[in-house]
């Protein structure tokens, strides 16, 4: 038997990769984790743990005693707060268990948003400016955004109209970025990017409309300096895996602002269309070939919602 642990079952995303893998895989047992009991993720796994967050010196080592306990082939970490413990360390399994994730540099990266947007620059690739949200900062204009610098969704960004108002967001949240608001949410592009072992990346481009923080409606389209730029990005980070990166389109091109080095909330969305990149992991993890098919332009995606009663 294949034994798959999922953190963050709680989630949303973690959640839909436990359906994908459940559905694809029947025979699979999965095992999930998540720093909380309240909420529906024991649903979606065979066997829930509660595990310690990220930055508690007993994380690691919860996870290996899992895996030992569940004799756990494949391990998929989902927050980029434990994708960042485990690049830091330098760790690239958990005792007998693969990591599932995109590679060592693209967390590194893409984790921190002002060292992305360093990074993507350095690429010759345009993006928005941002600065670190420190004492002395200047942003270049207004409306300007204020956001986390390591953080996930649309956690704790807001829209700064005043100097006034990023000092008083900079008091709350002391390590954070300014960066240039683009205009034009009707314009949003989020991209699952996902570069197999043999260097092939694929990329699906989604125009979006977030609801409630989230990608609720979504309509696949195509633009080509949209894909040589995030192949480019792909290489760069030597990629093995999945990421998703955002942009809006300007009259100037596309201008990405952000790059989440994970499996991001329209996983279950894509893999419909045919966009399998969990699967793909898996299967190359497992050593067997995968099949990346072209997705239709003009394909619409939409998030639905459910609930359950849970058995006491």
């Amino acid at each position: 038997m294949t034994n798959i642990l999922i953190t963050g079952i709680g989630g949303d995303i973690a959640q839909a990769a436990a359906s994908i893998v459940k559905q694809t895989h029947p025979d699979w047992r999965l095992v999930g984790v998540d720093m909380d009991s309240r909420h529906g993720g024991r649903l979606f796994v065979d066997h829930f743990e509660i595990m310690p967050p990220a930055n508690s010196d007993s994380f690691i080592r919860r996870l290996e005693e899992l895996v030992e306990r569940y004799n756990i082939d494949f391990c998929l970490p989902m927050s980029e707060a434990e994708l960042s413990v485990l690049a830091r360390n330098g760790i690239e399994s958990i005792g007998r268990a693969q990591l599932l994730w995109a590679g060592k540099k693209a967390i590194e990266v893409c984790c921190d948003k002002l060292e992305t947007a360093q990074f993507v620059r350095s690429l010759g690739i345009a993006v928005p400016w941002t600065l670190p949200a420190s004492a002395d900062v200047n942003p270049l204009s207004f409306p300007c955004l204020f956001k986390l610098r390591n953080s996930a969704g649309s956690k704790a960004v807001f829209i700064c109209n005043t100097i006034e108002e990023v000092h008083f967001f900079r008091a709350r949240y002391p390590s954070a970025v300014v960066q240039e608001y683009l205009p034009d949410a009707d314009q949003e592009i989020t991209c699952a990017v996902y570069r197999s072992k043999s260097g092939v990346t694929q990329v699906l481009q989604m125009r979006r409309r977030l609801v409630g923080g989230f990608t609720g409606w979504a309509e696949i389209v195509e633009h080509s300096a949209v894909t040589e730029q995030c192949v480019t990005i792909a290489e760069a980070l030597d990629l093995l895996g999945p990421i998703n990166i955002q942009l809006r389109m300007t009259p100037d091109g596309p201008r990405i602002f952000e790059i989440n080095p994970r499996l991001s909330s329209t996983i279950l969305m894509r893999h419909l269309v045919g966009f399998t990149d969990l699967l793909w992991m898996v299967n190359e993890a497992l050593g067997l070939p995968i099949i990346q098919p072209k997705e239709s332009v003009g394909t619409v995606l939409v998030r639905t919602q459910g609930a359950a009663v849970v058995p006491s």
